[in-house]
């Protein structure tokens, strides 16, 4: 299931920052807490070069709270300052205020002895579409400063914002990459929402999700839609259950695939599952 998506505002993005770059102290990258590494851009230290950055994990309150727990172990022994937050709920944002404060020290007090005083810290916002880069940037704010949305791509160009007297953060669309070399990045991010819809077969990103499911959290697939499976049943019995229960027939009493995968990603989307991480540092799944 190959799922590509590179709109050109994307490779316009990606020049911008590039030109804005030597405006930056410190780039904020942001990434869902449910896949971190399917939701970065690997082009992203590429493009930043040297500068210092912080990693966010957001939307940490539907990831699973071990796996959670896993990827801070593994960012501290990899020596990357990181925050994890809930942009809507504001959990975090302190935090992530104190860490760009934290990691800009050492530069701030050798301006300040070169005689440059109370300069702002810049930052600069990346992260892939529908991660919640707006709604960091309200929230972190205090105020409705950005175009805030659930659809990928909602927000188009560069704006400043003033977070405090000392901290300016720089907002950019967000940029995927123009080629995934790993098509269950793809899903991934289908399965999270940062993939439009048109342009990936839902029916078989469902099954992929079911697949996933039945291995990763199989209570909760039980749970969720009260249906019994082992290990002989196929993901499309599985599938072929979950329609049965919900009544998802077309006519003649035919199992309505399209409505089913359907309900099934808007599900895992509204995270109706519960807590669910779909990568983890030491095993996948």
């Amino acid at each position: 299931m190959d799922i590509q998506w590179y709109p050109g505002h994307m490779a316009k993005t990606k020049r911008l920052i590039s030109e804005n770059l030597k405006l930056i102290d410190i780039v904020i990258e942001l990434v869902d807490a449910r896949i971190p590494v399917s939701s970065r851009n690997p082009e992203v230290d590429g493009l930043i070069g040297g500068k210092k950055k912080i990693v966010v994990l957001n939307k940490t309150d539907l990831a699973d709270p071990e796996i959670n727990k896993l990827w801070e172990q593994h960012y501290k022994d990899a020596g990357q300052p990181y925050v994890f937050v809930d942009c809507i709920k504001g959990k975090g944002i302190k935090e992530l205020i104190t860490k760009i404060k934290q990691v800009m020290k050492p530069v701030m007090d050798r301006d300040k002895k070169k005689g440059r005083m109370n300069r702002q810290i810049k930052c600069l916002i990346l992260g892939i579409p529908n991660v919640g880069k707006s709604t960091l940037i309200n929230t972190i704010g205090g105020k409705s400063t950005a175009k805030t949305g659930n659809i990928p791509g909602v927000t188009k160009s560069n704006q400043w914002i003033k977070v405090s007297s000392d901290i300016l953060l720089l907002d950019t669309p967000g940029i995927l990459w123009p080629k995934f070399d790993d098509e269950v990045i793809g899903l991934k991010l289908a399965w999270i929402g940062s993939i439009k819809e048109t342009i990936y077969d839902r029916e078989e990103a469902a099954l992929k999700l079911i697949e996933y499911l039945r291995e990763a959290y199989p209570e909760k697939l039980h749970d969720r839609y009260k249906i019994e499976f082992d290990e002989n049943t196929t993901d499309l019995e599985i599938m072929d259950k979950i329609a049965l229960k919900r009544k998802l027939l077309a006519r003649g009493g035919e199992i309505d695939y399209a409505r089913t995968s359907e309900m099934i990603m808007d599900e895992i989307k509204k995270t109706t599952f519960g807590k669910i991480s779909f990568e983890w540092p030491m095993e996948q799944l």
